[in-house]
């Protein structure tokens, strides 16, 4: 198995996506990339603690590449915006990718010029070192299956699920 921390705007839009997808076993939201221990959902939001909303993404190689992996994250937010999501704006939105050694620092860089020819902006994604990782709290945790109803969740997450369905379709549980 292997795990990716990705940061791409607000955590419940990558979780509902991978947690569709095939190979992935686990989908965990949290906070890395800050120096307060123990940030929880306010102090983040905040910007004042340097955290970044992140998932961690836990997959099997052998069912689903890491370069798939890769490429969805980069369809599913726009990389091209430095600290903002469409309606999130703040440090705690950045797009960003934290390796764990240089193997996986390389293989984040080569996704990035491998989706640049995407973007008509340069990619803005910070590829940095992993800190600690603190689990989000658990009402983050699988927000989408547990309030499909709630509107942030028609407004912003539906049109990424739609987009993920329409290039990844062949990598998507139902």
């Amino acid at each position: 198995m292997k795990t990716f921390i990705l940061a791409g705007g607000c955590f419940w839009c990558l979780d509902a996506v991978y947690q569709k997808t095939r190979g992935v076993t686990s989908v965990v939201s949290g906070y890395t990339g800050g120096a307060l221990p123990n940030p929880d959902y306010y102090s983040v939001c905040s910007g004042m603690t340097g955290h970044a909303e992140v998932v961690a993404v836990t997959f099997d190689e052998t069912v689903i590449p890491a370069e798939t992996v890769l490429d969805m994250f980069f369809a599913l937010h726009d990389p091209t915006t430095p600290n903002r999501q469409g309606y999130d704006v703040g440090t705690q939105y950045r797009s960003s990718m934290f390796y764990v050694d240089d193997e996986e620092k390389v293989l984040f860089e080569e996704s990035i010029d491998r989706n640049q020819p995407l973007w008509d902006r340069p990619i803005v994604t910070e590829v940095t070192r992993a800190s600690t990782f603190y689990p989000a709290e658990e009402f983050h945790q699988n927000y989408y299956a547990k309030n499909p109803d709630a509107g942030y969740c028609h407004v912003i997450i539906n049109p990424k699920l739609a987009k993920a369905r329409k290039y990844y379709s062949a990598w998507l549980d139902a």
